[in-house]
């Protein structure tokens, strides 16, 4: 048994990262801005020096907004035929939203599957 499941008991890392809590303790705060990783928490101390999501929420990010948007975009298209102004009126603020929003969730996830899946520890420090 490890120090942290001898200490704080198990936390969900999907939901504690959907809520942008910390990965061990599920209390205290992921972020310290909208999309700015915390130095730590506040609460159990865990320091966040090994997050690093890299590229990868905006992957996911990109592949799901887009694949709502253009196929609503499309659809929308096809259906009722708009002006192009009713397009960008409609999906440019749709994707922005979207996008910022899922970005979060999805860094959040996946910073606290990290931290779970002890995925930091295998990493080498390349100069």
């Amino acid at each position: 048994m490890n120090e942290d499941q001898a200490m704080w008991p198990p936390v969900d890392p999907v939901q504690a990262g959907l809520k942008g809590h910390c990965p061990r303790c599920g209390e205290g705060r992921l972020f310290s801005g909208f999309l700015t990783v915390g130095k730590g928490c506040g609460v159990c101390g865990l320091d966040y020096s090994f997050a690093d999501a890299g590229d990868g929420p905006s992957v996911f990010v990109i592949l799901i907004i887009g694949f709502i948007v253009v196929g609503l975009a499309l659809w929308m298209e096809t259906t009722i035929s708009p002006p192009l102004w009713v397009h960008f009126l409609l999906w440019i603020p749709l994707t922005v939203t979207l996008s910022l929003t899922a970005l979060r969730l999805i860094k959040g996830v996946l910073i606290t599957l990290q931290y779970r899946n002890k995925a930091a520890e295998g990493r080498l420090d390349r100069p």
